[in-house]
Protein backbone atom coordinates (compact mmCIF):
# COMPACT_ATOMS: atom_id res chain seq x y z
CA UNK A 1 0.00 0.00 0.00
CA UNK A 2 1.33 2.99 -0.99
CA UNK A 3 1.29 5.60 1.87
CA UNK A 4 2.83 9.55 2.11
CA UNK A 5 3.66 10.66 6.10
CA UNK A 6 1.96 13.97 6.33
CA UNK A 7 2.98 14.02 10.18
CA UNK A 8 2.49 11.82 13.53
CA UNK A 9 -1.10 12.01 13.42
CA UNK A 10 -1.72 11.79 9.80
CA UNK A 11 -1.18 9.57 6.84
CA UNK A 12 -2.19 9.76 2.94
CA UNK A 13 -2.86 5.69 2.04
CA UNK A 14 -3.80 5.39 -1.46
CA UNK A 15 -7.17 3.52 -1.20
CA UNK A 16 -7.84 -0.11 -1.26
CA UNK A 17 -10.87 -1.95 -1.46
CA UNK A 18 -10.59 -2.81 2.10
CA UNK A 19 -11.14 0.88 2.77
CA UNK A 20 -14.96 0.77 1.26
CA UNK A 21 -17.02 0.35 4.25
CA UNK A 22 -15.07 3.45 6.31
CA UNK A 23 -15.21 5.51 3.29
CA UNK A 24 -18.98 5.15 2.65
CA UNK A 25 -19.48 5.43 6.80
CA UNK A 26 -17.69 8.77 6.51
CA UNK A 27 -19.47 10.03 3.35
CA UNK A 28 -22.65 8.92 4.35
CA UNK A 29 -22.52 10.41 7.53
CA UNK A 30 -21.16 14.11 6.07
CA UNK A 31 -23.78 14.27 2.81
CA UNK A 32 -25.04 18.06 3.96
CA UNK A 33 -21.62 18.64 4.73
CA UNK A 34 -20.29 17.60 1.20
CA UNK A 35 -23.66 18.01 -1.21
CA UNK A 36 -23.36 21.71 -2.14
CA UNK A 37 -19.74 21.03 -4.33
CA UNK A 38 -19.59 17.54 -4.68
CA UNK A 39 -22.32 16.31 -6.58
CA UNK A 40 -20.92 12.30 -6.45
CA UNK A 41 -22.11 11.91 -3.32
CA UNK A 42 -25.33 11.35 -4.44
CA UNK A 43 -24.66 8.37 -6.53
CA UNK A 44 -22.57 6.68 -3.12
CA UNK A 45 -25.98 5.16 -1.95
CA UNK A 46 -24.58 1.65 -0.66
CA UNK A 47 -21.01 0.21 0.46
CA UNK A 48 -20.90 -1.66 -2.76
CA UNK A 49 -20.82 1.68 -4.48
CA UNK A 50 -17.85 3.09 -2.82
CA UNK A 51 -16.12 0.09 -3.45
CA UNK A 52 -16.86 0.47 -7.03
CA UNK A 53 -14.99 3.65 -6.66
CA UNK A 54 -12.07 2.43 -4.87
CA UNK A 55 -11.71 0.08 -7.83
CA UNK A 56 -11.89 2.13 -11.04
CA UNK A 57 -9.29 4.92 -9.27
CA UNK A 58 -7.12 1.52 -8.47
CA UNK A 59 -7.31 0.96 -12.23
CA UNK A 60 -6.70 4.46 -12.97
CA UNK A 61 -3.77 4.87 -10.78
CA UNK A 62 -2.44 1.54 -12.59
CA UNK A 63 -2.78 3.63 -15.29
CA UNK A 64 -0.90 6.38 -14.33
CA UNK A 65 -3.49 8.79 -14.90
CA UNK A 66 -4.65 9.52 -11.69
CA UNK A 67 -4.31 8.68 -7.51
CA UNK A 68 -6.71 8.84 -4.88
CA UNK A 69 -5.94 8.88 -1.36
CA UNK A 70 -7.72 8.30 1.89
CA UNK A 71 -6.32 10.51 4.81
CA UNK A 72 -6.13 9.17 8.06
CA UNK A 73 -6.09 11.40 10.92
CA UNK A 74 -5.60 9.43 14.37
CA UNK A 75 -6.28 5.93 12.66
CA UNK A 76 -9.71 7.07 11.30
CA UNK A 77 -10.70 8.07 8.02
CA UNK A 78 -11.32 11.68 7.75
CA UNK A 79 -11.33 12.50 4.18
CA UNK A 80 -9.84 12.10 0.83
CA UNK A 81 -7.37 13.90 -1.38
CA UNK A 82 -7.06 13.09 -4.99
CA UNK A 83 -5.27 13.27 -7.94
CA UNK A 84 -7.75 13.49 -10.03
CA UNK A 85 -5.68 14.18 -13.39
CA UNK A 86 -1.90 13.99 -14.41
CA UNK A 87 -0.37 14.84 -17.90
CA UNK A 88 2.82 12.69 -17.75
CA UNK A 89 4.00 14.78 -21.04
CA UNK A 90 3.47 18.08 -20.07
CA UNK A 91 3.98 17.32 -16.00
CA UNK A 92 1.03 18.58 -14.96
CA UNK A 93 -1.07 17.52 -11.92
CA UNK A 94 -4.89 18.80 -10.46
CA UNK A 95 -5.25 17.98 -6.97
CA UNK A 96 -9.06 17.95 -5.22
CA UNK A 97 -10.03 17.05 -1.79
CA UNK A 98 -12.56 17.18 1.25
CA UNK A 99 -13.13 16.71 4.85
CA UNK A 100 -15.52 14.86 6.77
CA UNK A 101 -16.70 18.37 8.89
CA UNK A 102 -15.42 17.14 12.40
CA UNK A 103 -11.91 17.29 11.27
CA UNK A 104 -12.68 20.62 9.85
CA UNK A 105 -10.16 23.33 11.26
CA UNK A 106 -7.36 21.40 12.54
CA UNK A 107 -5.14 22.17 9.28
CA UNK A 108 -5.49 18.61 8.60
CA UNK A 109 -5.89 19.67 4.65
CA UNK A 110 -3.20 22.25 4.57
CA UNK A 111 -0.93 19.60 5.91
CA UNK A 112 -2.20 16.85 3.62
CA UNK A 113 -2.08 19.06 0.66
CA UNK A 114 1.57 19.94 1.58
CA UNK A 115 2.65 15.90 1.51
CA UNK A 116 0.67 15.11 -1.85
CA UNK A 117 2.83 18.09 -3.51
CA UNK A 118 6.25 16.87 -2.28
CA UNK A 119 5.51 13.26 -3.29
CA UNK A 120 3.94 14.40 -6.90
CA UNK A 121 6.88 17.21 -7.44
CA UNK A 122 9.72 14.65 -5.76
CA UNK A 123 8.50 11.19 -6.70
CA UNK A 124 6.74 11.75 -9.94
CA UNK A 125 8.12 14.86 -11.38
CA UNK A 126 5.66 16.65 -11.75
CA UNK A 127 6.18 20.37 -12.96
CA UNK A 128 2.53 22.07 -12.21
CA UNK A 129 0.06 21.50 -9.86
CA UNK A 130 -3.53 22.58 -10.21
CA UNK A 131 -5.99 23.08 -7.63
CA UNK A 132 -9.81 24.83 -8.85
CA UNK A 133 -13.03 25.15 -6.90
CA UNK A 134 -15.94 27.73 -7.16
CA UNK A 135 -16.11 31.33 -6.42
CA UNK A 136 -18.32 30.15 -3.57
CA UNK A 137 -16.33 27.60 -1.60
CA UNK A 138 -13.55 29.66 0.41
CA UNK A 139 -12.70 27.10 2.53
CA UNK A 140 -11.22 25.48 -0.34
CA UNK A 141 -9.74 28.54 -1.72
CA UNK A 142 -7.89 28.91 1.83
CA UNK A 143 -5.91 25.94 0.85
CA UNK A 144 -3.95 26.59 -2.29
CA UNK A 145 -3.95 30.37 -1.31
CA UNK A 146 -1.80 29.44 2.04
CA UNK A 147 0.23 27.20 -0.05
CA UNK A 148 1.32 29.50 -2.09
CA UNK A 149 -0.56 29.14 -4.95
CA UNK A 150 -1.13 31.69 -7.94
CA UNK A 151 -4.87 32.06 -8.68
CA UNK A 152 -4.59 32.17 -12.25
CA UNK A 153 -8.07 33.38 -13.52
CA UNK A 154 -11.48 31.84 -14.15
CA UNK A 155 -12.74 28.98 -15.99
CA UNK A 156 -16.11 30.07 -17.01
CA UNK A 157 -18.93 27.72 -16.45
CA UNK A 158 -16.69 24.91 -15.60
CA UNK A 159 -18.51 22.84 -13.53
CA UNK A 160 -22.01 21.45 -13.56
CA UNK A 161 -23.80 21.38 -10.16
CA UNK A 162 -26.85 21.66 -8.88
CA UNK A 163 -28.74 21.79 -12.51
CA UNK A 164 -26.60 24.90 -13.41
CA UNK A 165 -22.93 25.53 -14.83
CA UNK A 166 -20.74 27.20 -12.06
CA UNK A 167 -17.30 28.61 -12.92
CA UNK A 168 -14.09 27.48 -11.53
CA UNK A 169 -11.27 29.42 -10.02
CA UNK A 170 -7.72 28.17 -11.78
CA UNK A 171 -4.73 28.27 -9.18
CA UNK A 172 -1.18 26.21 -9.80
CA UNK A 173 2.18 26.58 -8.54
CA UNK A 174 4.85 25.04 -10.36
CA UNK A 175 8.21 22.73 -9.42
CA UNK A 176 10.64 25.73 -8.64
CA UNK A 177 8.17 27.92 -7.07
CA UNK A 178 7.10 25.39 -4.63
CA UNK A 179 10.82 24.78 -3.54
CA UNK A 180 11.71 28.08 -3.30
CA UNK A 181 9.07 28.79 -1.05
CA UNK A 182 9.96 25.59 1.22
CA UNK A 183 13.80 26.97 1.38
CA UNK A 184 12.70 30.15 2.59
CA UNK A 185 10.05 28.36 5.15
CA UNK A 186 12.90 26.69 6.26
CA UNK A 187 15.56 29.56 6.65
CA UNK A 188 12.85 31.72 8.45
CA UNK A 189 12.74 28.75 10.93
CA UNK A 190 16.67 29.45 11.39
CA UNK A 191 15.82 33.52 12.45
CA UNK A 192 16.38 34.17 15.99
CA UNK A 193 12.80 35.65 17.06
CA UNK A 194 13.46 38.82 16.56
CA UNK A 195 14.14 38.08 12.81
CA UNK A 196 17.30 39.02 10.81
CA UNK A 197 18.28 42.59 13.16
CA UNK A 198 19.35 39.98 15.88
CA UNK A 199 21.58 38.50 13.45
CA UNK A 200 25.49 38.54 15.05
CA UNK A 201 26.63 41.59 13.33
CA UNK A 202 23.62 43.55 12.61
Amino acid sequence: MLTIPVDRCTQLRLLEMSHAQAMFRLVASNRDHLRPWLPWVDRMRVESDAENYILRSLGRFSAGTEAHFGIWFREMLAGSITVERIDAWNRVAEIGYWLGKEFVGKGIMRRSAAALIDYLIEKRAINRIEIRCTPANISSQAIPLSLGFRMEGTLREAAYLKGRFHDHLLFAITAEEWKRRKQGEEETQCLPAGGPSELPGR
